[in-house]
């Protein structure tokens, strides 16, 4: 089975790069950083450089599981970016480097939506009325209005990623349920995927390298590559890169949100809001 991501090019057609603004006003404060959990942190070494992903257990579980499955066993180490589309993603995670295969594993289930609840630490960035935006983490979400979780049974409510830059997801094939090891990282926003695709985390360190991945739809030899796919928590101390990102909830970020509100206007998007993190 072909375990591709699926796009046509009309629906290649509706990217657009990202507006143009200017740089925050004032760097954090030391209150305004977070440690994210070294367990929920993939870090990927590349022959372009390093690529730190946090992962958020919280939007796909199961997901989020596979990949530390198959990291944990190596299956990710030397694995090629065959299809890299420069205004859209960098795909990887074939042990045949071409889109048709996957692990020994089976297939999983279709994560598009989670339920969310008043306990998923979901930062608010816009009021949409009949939705909502927010962060999970470093993670772009949109969901169903807030005023709803009164009116379901488990008092919880419908969300699900938006793709931005730097959101990590899950390639699959025809299927809804034919995710199995392939993923890829947006190198641009792309909001048809929503509710396509299962999300389940996000780059944040190294978008850069990300989009310094050889382009090809299937990319020509020789193909860049995962060297070595780790999680930071399995890392020996001695070597374990220090890592710590801005809090969505922090006084810094609430003073981003308003300051890039207000140089994009009517076009205001969470996919403009950058979040600052440290690797030492």
């Amino acid at each position: 089975m072909i375990r591709s991501l699926l796009l046509t090019a009309a629906v290649l057609a509706m990217a657009a790069p990202a507006a143009a603004q200017s740089p925050p006003a004032a760097a954090p404060s030391a209150a305004d950083w977070r440690t994210p959990n070294p367990d929920d942190l993939l870090v990927i070494d590349t022959n372009k450089g390093r690529i730190i992903v946090e992962m958020t257990p919280e939007v796909a579980p199961a997901h989020v599981q596979r990949v530390k499955e198959l990291t944990r066993a190596g299956f990710y180490d030397g694995r090629s970016f065959f299809r890299v589309i420069d205004d859209f993603m960098a795909q990887t995670g074939d042990p045949e480097d071409k889109g048709t295969g996957g692990s020994d594993k089976p297939d999983l289930q279709q994560e598009f939506l989670f339920r969310l609840g008043a306990d998923a630490g979901f930062v608010q960035v816009a009021d949409l009325n009949v939705s909502q935006v927010g962060f999970i983490k470093s993670l772009p979400v949109m969901s169903q209005s807030p005023m709803l979780m009164a009116m379901t049974a488990d008092g919880r409510i419908s969300a699900w990623p938006l793709y931005c830059p730097g959101v990590a997801a899950m390639a699959r094939g025809q299927g809804e349920d034919s995710a199995n090891s392939q993923f890829f990282l947006m190198r641009h926003a792309y909001p048809s995927l929503e509710k396509r695709y299962t999300g389940w985390g996000r780059v944040i360190v190294g978008l850069d390298v990300v989009r310094a991945i050889k382009v090809g739809e299937p990319v020509a030899p020789p193909q860049d590559k995962m060297d070595k796919v780790r999680i930071l928590a399995d890392i020996p101390a001695a070597e374990r890169p220090k890592v710590r990102v801005v809090d969505p909830s922090s006084a810094w970020f609430k003073a981003e949100i308003e300051r890039v509100r207000a140089s994009q206007g009517p076009s205001f998007s969470a996919c403009e809001i950058k979040i600052p993190s440290e690797v030492k």
